[in-house]
């Protein structure tokens, strides 16, 4: 094994460990911070797949933006900060055998798809100019269907968060109040 995947499997354990204690824990707060690390070790890993740009856009978007978003999303929600009891449904066991087979079935076909293939790293392969080129050219319409599902996401997001809108309530003489 050389340097580079030495230290990329490095950052894939820190990875997969952080995404397991963002979903374990009991304290959202906690689960926020392991989401950063575990945005930061991609980044990482990014960085050793000479993908120097989308290692930076990892930081400044997911790290930087959608992190807070998140915790402002606990705030503004008023979701309990420490420990819930509301937050275990009971089916651990399941859930667990379903990541399980999940994993074991996603292992087996990047297995049984690619083997041992390599492919050596070259020099700005992700630059912007490149990856900008592939989106913009090759990948313009799922790009803009995602644009279209992301803003959707957000208009229902906010509908469902507000208070104020709901059925109104109605008077002994039948008129609004």
């Amino acid at each position: 094994m050389s340097g580079q995947e030495v230290v990329f499997t490095l950052l894939g354990v820190v990875a997969v460990g952080s995404a397991v204690l963002v979903v374990t824990t009991r304290r959202l707060v906690h689960a926020a911070l392991w989401l950063v690390v575990s945005f930061g070790a991609l980044a990482g890993g990014y960085l050793v797949l000479t993908a120097e740009f989308v290692a930076w856009v990892q930081v400044l978007i997911y790290v930087g933006a959608v992190v807070v978003l998140l915790l402002f999303g606990i705030m503004l929600t008023r979701a309990p900060i420490g420990e819930s009891a509301d937050l275990d449904s009971g089916n651990r066991w399941a859930a667990l055998g379903v990541a399980a087979a999940t994993a074991a079935v996603l292992v087996t076909v990047v297995v049984m798809g690619f083997g041992d293939a390599r492919t050596p790293l070259r020099e700005g392969g992700g630059s912007a100019e490149e990856l900008g080129a592939g989106v913009f050219r090759t990948w313009v319409l799922p790009f803009e269907v995602l644009s279209v599902l992301l803003l959707a996401s957000l208009v229902g997001a906010i509908v469902l968060s507000r208070s104020d809108i709901g059925p109104r309530e109605r008077t002994d003489e039948g008129g609004d109040v």
